[in-house]
């Protein structure tokens, strides 16, 4: 953009922007305005108003406020005003807590020892030294084996094997 394209741009907007200043404002058309001298319409009563009922004659001045919002409460206790949309994620009354049941808090006791476990703590010690030991507890799995069985020698490296084990460190090549 040059010097010459700056300046008509703004010059162009500085004159369109006064030439909106210096219209008068349109005036638009006015709403069938209510005499407050008029008298107070006929107004059938709020039981027996639907959703498609008229419902201009209870905003007149002279309607009590009270007949005005019998009439409104009617008109939103209409099932279309009661529609959730799905962003009231707070309308739930979550003080009300329901207990755990059994079998989930089972479940995360014995996720703690599997933790504990697997941190090096004994589980057990810590509980006591007088529980027995459930044959699928982590601290009875260990115990099982048995230090006199030798562990099976490692397998020897294949042509295919080139991907490494997790215990061992990636090795980087010149191209990485």
């Amino acid at each position: 953009m040059t010097t010459t394209d700056k300046d008509s741009f703004f010059s162009r907007w500085s004159r369109l922007k006064q030439e909106a200043q210096d219209q008068p404002p349109q005036e638009t058309a006015p709403e069938k305005a209510v005499d407050p001298a008029a008298p107070l319409p006929e107004l059938p009563p709020a039981d027996k108003l639907t959703f498609d009922s008229d419902y201009r004659a209870f905003f007149h001045p002279k309607v009590d406020e009270d007949v005005r919002r019998a009439a409104l409460k009617k008109l939103f206790s209409d099932p279309r005003f009661n529609v959730m949309d799905g962003l009231d994620v707070y309308v739930d009354d979550y003080s009300k807590t329901e207990p755990i049941p059994p079998a989930m808090l089972a479940g995360l006791r014995q996720a703690q020892k599997i933790l504990e476990w697997a941190k090096g703590q004994d589980p057990e010690k810590e509980e006591g030294a007088g529980k027995q030991k459930g044959p699928g507890s982590p601290v009875a799995l260990v115990e099982r084996e048995s230090p006199s069985v030798p562990a099976p020698a490692p397998a020897e490296p294949t042509a295919g094997d080139d991907i490494p084990s997790a215990s061992e460190p990636p090795q980087r090549g010149p191209n990485s």
